[in-house]
């Protein structure tokens, strides 16, 4: 059963109806983030990816609940025209956790991260949320220190996160060492070998592995029963078919890079432009890869919220 969502907070968000019947019946509920829609993929594709992706998550036995900030209020799913408004208004921001208080305050229209995903997921009472990549360490954090809010809210807010790992544009060696400081527990479904975003290998070992969804949410479901409170990241291989080798897409991000460090841009810019720059130099192939990954993780997640609430009894 959904556990009672704090007065002050009903004052600010609103519960699609499907995503309120199905949190009161206990039944399996997937975040989704909007970032991906508003800053992640070109328009109309946007749209066409998350409608999809809304109907994978159906398939595979849960309710979706895409998440956003639209004048002011917190949504918990989306009507079609909240959607395409999110997919098409250029007054839509990409915001994190620290930019929520702004973004209601004043009334804003906000497409929120992985972590601020996460944490309008926890306070609807939803355990298991679908993305693409979760951000990171950035590389040249060392003189930057720009390292992704995902990671803090990882350490701190009790949803998993289903992904395929870390975008490869990041310092995914660093990343996976502050997820251990923090005692997030990293998965990888089917594979000991972590994932690189476009890639299934990163050359880096997966701290921990699991064979099934089911067991993943055994782990959730331990997790937390233990009063261990935080999020868990199950990374999730991209489909082979649609993979871009490490080696093939290694170029292209440090061309990328290049031209990132030319503009000079910094700070929430980065992973908009990068993913953009991309989709450019690859010729429309990362775009398609990333739209094979999302649909993936969607599908991995819908089965890990059913073996989640079943558990729950």
């Amino acid at each position: 059963m959904l556990t009672p969502i704090p007065a002050q907070v009903t004052q600010l968000m609103d519960l699609h109806p499907e995503v309120a019947a199905a949190l009161t019946a206990g039944h399996p509920v997937v975040a989704l983030e909007s970032t991906i829609i508003s800053h992640g993929m070109p328009y109309p594709q946007n749209v066409e990816m998350a409608t999809g992706v809304e109907t994978i998550v159906r398939e595979n036995g849960a309710t979706p609940a895409t998440i956003a900030v639209l004048g002011g209020r917190l949504k918990v799913g989306l009507t079609p025209d909240e959607l395409e408004q999110l997919a098409s208004d250029r007054r839509v921001q990409k915001i994190s956790t620290r930019d929520l208080p702004f973004t209601v305050a004043l009334g804003g229209h906000g497409a929120t991260t992985v972590a601020a995903t996460m944490r309008i997921a926890a306070l609807a009472g939803i355990r298991v949320f679908a993305t693409g990549g979760t951000g990171g360490v950035h590389r040249g954090a060392s003189e930057s220190m720009d390292i992704s809010a995902d990671l803090t809210e990882l350490a701190r807010t009790d949803v998993c996160v289903v992904s395929a790992g870390v975008k490869s544009i990041l310092d995914i060696g660093l990343t996976l060492e502050v997820l251990e400081t923090h005692g997030v527990p990293t998965l990888t479904l089917g594979s000991e070998e972590f994932p690189a975003f476009y890639s299934r290998r990163s050359g880096f070992a997966s701290p921990l592995t699991v064979q099934t969804e089911a067991e993943a949410a055994r782990v959730l479901h331990a997790k937390w029963t233990l009063g261990l409170t935080g999020g868990v990241l199950l990374a999730n291989p991209i489909p082979e078919d649609a993979e871009i080798p490490a080696a093939e897409i290694s170029p292209h991000i440090e061309q990328a890079l290049a031209d990132m460090a030319a503009l000079g841009l910094t700070g929430k810019a980065t992973t908009p432009y990068l993913l953009g720059r991309l989709v450019e130099i690859t010729g429309g192939r990362s775009l398609a890869a990333n739209i094979a990954l999302v649909r993936h993780n969607a599908a991995v997640a819908a089965r890990v919220a059913s073996a989640y609430a079943a558990l729950q009894g």
